[in-house]
């Protein structure tokens, strides 16, 4: 399925945009089922209204195309590749590629593409997780080691986390690192999280991220995260200051008792490009 369905139908060629969905969750420890998640955003993409009020635009006339799936599934390091080699090949291409997980492993791929791309690019992560683990499980490439693997190849900011491991401490960077808990009574950090970002910028949106109250579907909830609107506007402001390059929307685990998320979901990704493409 397309995003955006049957009212948003492009030919590659002629799309900017280009969605590609990653149906990946063989490195999942707790909630299976982001393998899901590429497919219930889409499906919940048809119900869009896509003129948006907010910044007053259509983003979809920039033209937005879906690929075939990227469906790697032997080992995490040949997913990481195979994510790897289809962003490369977008960028190439002079598209704006957004991918669509998949659990956060999916997201490994796409930073390294874009670092590699993009000279002196940054990482922002939006996260419940700090995902700092060195290894998790016997893997290097776990969900949990993503920004441990992102960080070896370009700086990371990271925003909105508010869980992690005792072992994780000792590769956090403080002045790089912004807490759920600091957030919610100084909102000023969100200006600070943008002035720490390079010109240009990579985005990874872990939905966790979002508080469970408005966001429950994914594999990992974790209470006290931001609202809609509260994480949005930062997005807004990071865009309107910083070159954003590109961004992944990962670790849906859609529900089949409740469809709601599943339109947060779409609705984020369709918002943030809005913000970018304005």
């Amino acid at each position: 399925m397309n995003f955006g369905g049957t009212e948003v139908v492009y030919d590659y060629a002629g799309s900017e945009i280009i969605i590609v969905p990653v149906p990946y969750d063989s490195t999942s420890t707790w909630m299976s089922g982001a393998d899901r998640g590429p497919d219930a955003i889409m499906e919940a993409s048809v119900n869009l209204e896509f003129y948006d009020i907010e910044t007053g635009t259509e983003v979809h006339r920039r033209g937005i195309h879906t690929v075939d799936p990227v469906l790697e599934n032997r080992t995490p390091e040949y997913l990481i590749e195979a994510v790897y080699m289809k962003i490369r090949q977008l960028l190439n291409d002079k598209k704006f590629p957004v991918t669509v997980g998949g659990n956060h492993t999916v997201s490994i791929g796409a930073a390294r593409a874009f670092s590699e791309y993009f000279s002196g690019l940054s990482v922002l992560q939006l996260d419940a997780h700090s995902d700092l683990r060195q290894e998790y499980e016997g893997s290097k490439f776990n969900h949990a080691c993503t920004m441990a693997r992102i960080r070896e190849f370009a700086p990371v900011v990271q925003v909105g986390i508010r869980s992690m491991s005792a072992e994780e401490l000792i590769y956090a960077e403080k002045e790089r690192i912004f807490y759920s808990h600091d957030l919610f009574y100084n909102k000023k950090l969100y200006t600070a999280a943008s002035g720490m970002l390079a010109e240009d910028v990579y985005i990874t949106i872990d939905l966790d991220v979002f508080d469970p109250s408005i966001m429950p579907s994914t594999g990992t909830p974790e209470p006290g995260g931001p609202d809609y609107y509260e994480l949005m506007h930062f997005l807004r402001d990071v865009t309107r200051n910083k070159k954003v390059r590109g961004f992944d929307v990962v670790e849906f685990c859609p529900s089949a008792g409740n469809k709601a998320p599943d339109f947060v979901a779409a609705k984020v990704l369709y918002q943030l490009l809005s913000y970018i493409f304005k």
